[in-house]
């Protein structure tokens, strides 16, 4: 018997760009990214609502590219929204267009939408020719302040979230803010629960700056939405580049506070609930539950929730109401998905503080009842 270890160091760069207007002549944000690589053919993938939003934006991208001297191959407008992961017809659609538009692995793909839109191209990109070389542009709140400045791409399948997908970290990441004001009001709040996440999980003095400005936040001032956009964005990528976890080999996931609950009542209400909502329902169940248990003080659990009301979004959904075999909410069945989803054992993070949290490795599904009925008392009180 011989056996030989190696080890094999890899090392990626993680570019973040904020900028404003980016295909705008003049902008030289997306040029420098793009000269850095080397690469010479393009082609470009937009979301569909997005191009309806901005009718010129596709002749806009076009010429932009030309003008950086790259090779154009295609600038396609293609449906997004939550259905773009619902199988992976958006996937193989992208894979045809890769292939015949002879985009290599030193080529670029620049992928223009929100969260689910660049989930469903960024798993494309990642499994033709094992990756070739994505510029994200999210547009989307949600997408800005979180999943567009992650490495993870994935589809939905099985009924489950994400369960097919990829580690892919993108060329670069372009925060375009014209993008972020261009979304409806709800769509552009609902977005902040994400930085209301990290904040709590990563930097209280973050989450007491969301709180002092809530109100302003709930409004949607632009100068204090794209501080939140970005505060959040760079504490995203600031734990997957140096939390010392990139690719999730361990079980602990502080970026999932409340996201076991999330998912399930994402996949519970056949993905009519959308993400953001449903992570403020999971935040607020978690947040309540880490206040029954003793870790958080009931007056820090009030704060938070009355941020997440403050800001228009819901602290419960009626697909927590569902049971199944035996009366059980099957929302609990979302726990051993998500043990199953992250490996090892179950590891959930609870707040002991806002900006503190502790993995603890087992839930009382009881007293979580508990919890599920107070949240819905909450709200039938209030209106």
């Amino acid at each position: 018997m011989s056996r030989h270890d190696f080890q094999i160091p890899i090392t990626f760069k993680h570019r973040i760009v904020f900028t404003r207007d980016a295909f705008a002549p003049g902008n030289v944000a997306l040029e420098e990214i793009l000269n850095e690589g080397g690469g010479r053919r393009v082609m470009a993938v937009i979301e569909s609502n997005v191009a309806t939003a901005w009718p010129l934006l596709a002749r806009q991208v076009q010429g932009y590219l030309e003008a950086t001297g790259l090779d154009v191959r295609a600038v396609d407008v293609l449906p997004g929204g939550e259905a773009a992961k619902a199988d992976d017809s958006l996937v193989r659609r992208i894979w045809e267009r890769i292939d015949s538009c002879h985009i290599d692995r030193h080529s670029y793909l620049i992928a223009i939408g929100g969260g689910a839109f660049l989930d469903a191209v960024g798993y494309a990109a990642a499994t033709a020719h094992r990756g070739v070389r994505l510029v994200r542009f999210p547009t989307t709140t949600l997408s800005q302040d979180d999943s567009g400045v992650g490495v993870k791409c994935a589809i939905n399948h099985f009924g489950k979230k994400n369960w097919v997908g990829s580690f892919g970290v993108p060329f670069a990441v372009v925060n375009d803010f014209a993008f972020l004001h261009s979304q409806d009001e709800t769509t552009r709040r609902a977005g902040l629960i994400e930085a209301v996440k990290v904040a709590l999980v990563k930097d209280a003095e973050f989450f007491k700056w969301i709180e002092a400005n809530v109100e302003g936040l709930a409004l949607l001032d632009p100068d204090l939405l794209e501080t939140c956009v970005e505060r959040s964005a760079l504490h995203h990528a600031r734990h997957i580049a140096q939390g010392g976890d990139p690719f999730e080999g361990g079980s602990s996931r502080p970026l999932d506070f409340g996201h076991w609950a999330a998912h399930k009542i994402e996949a519970l209400s056949s993905y009519e609930l959308d993400h953001a909502h449903a992570v403020a329902v999971g935040l607020a169940l978690d947040t309540l539950y880490s206040a029954k248990v003793g870790l958080l003080s009931p007056a820090a659990a009030e704060r938070i929730l009355k941020v997440v009301e403050t800001l228009h979004l819901p602290l419960t959904h009626e697909a927590l109401d569902l049971r199944g075999a035996g009366g059980k909410r099957r929302v609990f069945d979302g726990l051993e998905e998500f043990r199953e989803h992250l490996g090892g054992r179950l590891t959930v993070l609870l707040l002991t503080a806002p900006g503190i949290g502790i993995d603890v490795h087992e839930m009382d599904e009881a007293l979580l009842e508990s919890c599920i009925v107070e949240l819905q008392d909450r709200c039938s009180l209030k209106h």
